[in-house]
């Protein structure tokens, strides 16, 4: 049987024809030792056709389709019109290929054989060392240029994505968050530490590490605080006695002095600390914004801090989407489960759940089924946020509202709602809120036009009728006629109805009397025959 090659390039498709395979006997250690060698492997492959691309676009175009199995009309004519196959036989030769994908679509299309083996794969990589030979007026810096400009505009095509939706950007954020976090608490440290051997009364007085700060930038020198700077101090801290505190504690301060330059050192450190804290700040409220733009229905119901937690710790979002509820209930745990698997001992509950307030509103012996519960609920959001095309947080509240309520079933033993209920109720409120934005504008218009009509007849009733019925229509007269005549109604109604069952009222009641009277005869009866036996004994026994 003879064997063809498709070699997919960048600069088009191409086919060969392999000679001497059984020679060699399909064995790869032999191919890969003649693929270096130039004149033995053109011996055994030689160039049948060539179809360059017409453009890098339709480069772009022919490489998605291969990389997704899927055979182009493009394609398809080139092996036609090469490989001349004929309806209804079996062709004698099979189709050497790369991808099994597009193998696996080029066979049940054109019924041609294909295979993808080492084999193949040894002989396609000997084509593509010495593919420019093959092909001439073909320059390897051309081929190059090619395969340079197709992986470019290959890779950015994969990786396009919505601006509005990236979630690589709050992966990153939590990160950035963490380490502030650790950074201004280690620096706050140094500068209370720091600044202690100049005032350490100050330490006790202010807790706070930012406002700690403000204080020692504001201060600098204790020896020159006086009553003066109090109303500095009050605006700083919110509270006047503390302000009067330091300024006692600095005249009595058993602190050493420091240097002009020293206090420079420090009140720089200080604000440098002051300006981490408030990108700090401006950071979390730039998460929470984005967790909101990527995955609402998550952060409705668990938080922004954990929700961006559990993605930057899955990967992404679609990673998260996919992982069972099992397996999102132990996301950060993993140390302590493969530690249980190894010891047999108790595998871990939750993982970055626990950070949820829901948990640790529950009681000791229900934080396990909360956990449970809540990472059920959270791996659905996620899926919801992942793949619905509209963004809503009316699903991340219902199902807050389902957690509220399990909440109360572990508490009180109030029955919750079906899961199937709450999320036809979402649903509905979902396509109603949908309806209602597409509807505000062509409403607007809709309304107006309605007044203009009414206002417009109204007008027309004034010039052509009495100043009676004028009065009517602009008031609420025609009202109470209307809602009369309706009572009116309904009380005939009701009279009719209960004409109609007045005669088979009585005729019932005729039957009933009938049935008590024949009731009444047959115990009379009775009685009479029974006194007549008795009688008939009695004689018996005197005579």
């Amino acid at each position: 049987m003879k064997f063809k090659l498709l070699f997919e390039s960048a600069s088009g498709f191409a086919l060969f024809d392999a000679h001497g395979i059984d020679e060699i006997g399909q064995n790869t250690e032999a191919v890969s030792n003649s693929v270096t060698d130039l004149n033995r492997f053109g011996k055994v492959v030689k160039l049948v056709a060539f179809h360059p691309f017409s453009s890098a676009l339709d480069a772009l175009n022919q490489c998605n389709a291969v990389s997704e199995g899927i055979m182009t009309d493009e394609l398809r004519n080139f092996l036609e019109l090469n490989l001349k196959i004929k309806e209804g036989k079996k062709p004698k030769f099979s189709l050497g290929l790369a991808e099994p994908k597009i193998g696996s679509h080029i066979s049940e299309e054109t019924k041609i054989p294909c295979q993808s083996n080492e084999f193949v794969l040894e002989l396609l990589r000997g084509i593509r060392l010495h593919f420019d030979r093959f092909i001439k007026d073909l320059k390897p810096t051309d081929l190059e240029k090619a395969q340079l400009g197709l992986g470019h505009s290959y890779s950015r095509a994969k990786v396009k994505f919505n601006v509005n939706r990236v979630d690589n950007m709050v992966i990153q954020a939590i990160f950035m968050l963490d380490t502030l976090d650790k950074d201004v608490n280690s620096f706050s440290m140094r500068v209370r530490e720091w600044y202690s051997w100049h005032f350490p009364e100050l330490v006790k007085i202010v807790n706070d590490n930012y406002l700690y700060a403000k204080v020692a930038k504001f201060v600098e020198n204790k020896s020159e605080l006086s009553e003066d700077k109090i109303l500095g101090l009050t605006e700083i801290l919110g509270d006047e006695d503390k302000a009067k505190e330091i300024v006692e504690a600095a005249k009595a301060s058993m602190g050493q002095d420091l240097s002009p330059i020293d206090l420079i050192n420090v009140k720089q450190f200080a604000q440098r600390v002051m300006d981490l804290a408030e990108y700090r700040k401006n950071l979390h409220e730039y998460l929470v914004t984005k967790m909101n733009d990527i995955a609402p229905n998550l952060a409705s119901l668990i938080g922004e801090m954990v929700g961006a937690r559990l993605i930057s710790h899955a990967g992404s979002l679609t990673n998260l989407a996919k992982c069972p509820s099992s397996t999102l209930q132990i996301l950060g745990a993993e140390k302590a489960l493969f530690r249980a698997l190894k010891t047999r001992g108790n595998t871990p509950k939750y993982g970055l759940i626990f950070r949820s307030s829901f948990i640790g509103r529950a009681s000791a012996k229900n934080k396990g089924r909360m956990a449970r519960y809540l990472a059920n609920k959270c791996s659905i959001a996620s899926r919801i946020d992942c793949f619905s095309e509209t963004s809503s947080t009316i699903f991340g509240e219902k199902l807050r509202e389902q957690v509220e309520e399990r909440l109360d079933f572990y508490d009180k033993g109030i029955a919750p709602r079906k899961n199937v209920d709450v999320m036809k109720a979402a649903i509905i409120q979902n396509e109603d809120g949908e309806k209602m934005d597409v509807e505000d504008g062509s409403a607007a218009d809709v309304s107006t036009k309605k007044r203009e009509k009414k206002e417009s007849k109204g007008e027309a009733m004034d010039e052509g009728k009495p100043s009676t019925i004028r009065s009517i229509t602009n008031g609420d007269a025609p009202e109470e006629p209307t809602q009369e005549k309706k009572k009116k109604k309904k009380e005939k109604r009701k009279l009719v109805e209960e004409q109609e069952q007045a005669p088979e009222l009585e005729n019932t009641s005729g039957k009933k009397k009938k049935k008590k009277s024949k009731n009444v005869d047959e115990e009379d009866t009775q009685t009479a025959t029974e006194v007549k036996k008795k009688k008939k004994k009695c004689e018996k026994q005197e005579g």
